[in-house]
C-alpha cells in the first residue's frame, strides 16, 4: 500500500506584536556645507589686462559687454548713438569693452562730449539749445538736470505746460476722462445717482418756496368809508 503523506501542521498566525514592522531608523540629518562660489567662466579672447568695469561719464560699464551695447548703459546714449561714436572712435562695434585700452576708452568719452558738432542736428537729443542756440547731446546725470531744468522754466512762466505740471495733470494733451483723473470725484457716476440727486433738488427747491409764501405778510384790506 502506499504510504500516507504527513499532513503539514498549520502554522499558527502570528501574534499582532509579531506582525508589527521593525521601525526604521531615522537617517541623521547631515548639515549642508556651504558651497563655495563658483568661479567665473573664462572668456574667449580676452587680454591679459583685461578690465570688467570701465568707469565713463560717472557710470560703471560692464568690461565683459561689446561696445555698442556696454555704453547703452550711459543715459542718452541709445544703440545707435554708441554704433556711431564707435565707428567715430575707429573700434570693432563688437570688441569687448574691457578689452580697449584706457586710450580709447578715454577717446570714446572725449568724443561724447561733442556729438552736437559731429551728429546732424536731427540726430542729437537737445537741438537747438534755449540758452546757446546750439545742437547739443546730453548725457549721463545731465539729462535729468536739464529735464528739471525746463520744468522748472515752464513753471516760472506760467506756461500751460508749466501750469499742468504743477497740478499734476497729464501735459501732452491726453484725456482725463478715464485715466489720470485727480480730485475727489473719482469714478463713474451712475444714471441712479443722478436720479437720485436730482430728485433731491427737487424736494429742496419746493420746500424753500414753500417757506417763502410763509414769510410773505398777508396784505391788508382798506376799510370802506361809510
Amino acid at each position: 500500500m502506499p504510504e500516507e503523506k504527513e499532513t503539514p501542521e498549520p502554522e499558527a498566525a502570528p501574534s499582532p506584536a509579531e506582525g508589527k514592522k521593525p521601525e526604521r531608523k531615522k537617517k541623521e540629518e547631515k548639515e549642508e556645507e556651504p558651497k563655495a562660489p563658483k568661479a567665473p567662466k573664462k572668456l574667449e579672447g580676452v587680454k591679459e589686462d583685461f578690465r570688467y568695469i570701465v568707469r565713463m561719464a560717472n557710470t560703471d560699464l560692464d568690461g565683459t559687454r561689446s561696445v555698442a551695447y556696454a555704453l547703452t548703459s550711459i543715459g542718452g546714449v541709445g544703440i545707435r548713438v554708441s554704433e556711431a561714436v564707435a565707428d567715430l572712435a575707429g573700434v570693432s562695434r563688437v570688441e569687448r569693452l574691457g578689452n580697449l585700452s584706457e586710450e580709447q576708452t578715454d577717446k570714446i568719452e572725449g568724443l561724447l562730449g561733442t556729438l552736437g558738432e559731429s551728429f546732424p542736428h536731427w540726430m542729437v537729443n537737445r537741438p537747438k539749445d534755449w540758452e546757446t542756440g546750439l545742437d547739443m547731446h546730453v548725457f549721463g546725470s545731465d539729462v535729468d538736470i536739464r529735464v528739471r531744468d525746463d520744468i522748472n522754466r515752464m513753471k516760472m512762466i506760467r506756461s500751460y505746460k508749466g501750469v499742468r505740471h504743477e497740478t499734476g495733470q497729464k501735459v501732452r494733451g491726453q484725456r482725463t476722462r478715464s485715466n489720470g483723473r485727480t480730485g475727489l470725484t473719482v469714478g463713474v457716476t451712475k444714471k441712479a445717482a443722478l436720479a437720485a440727486q436730482a430728485a433731491k433738488k427737487a424736494e429742496e427747491g419746493g420746500a424753500k418756496e414753500a417757506k417763502k409764501e410763509e414769510k410773505k405778510p398777508a396784505a391788508a384790506v382798506p376799510e370802506k368809508k361809510e
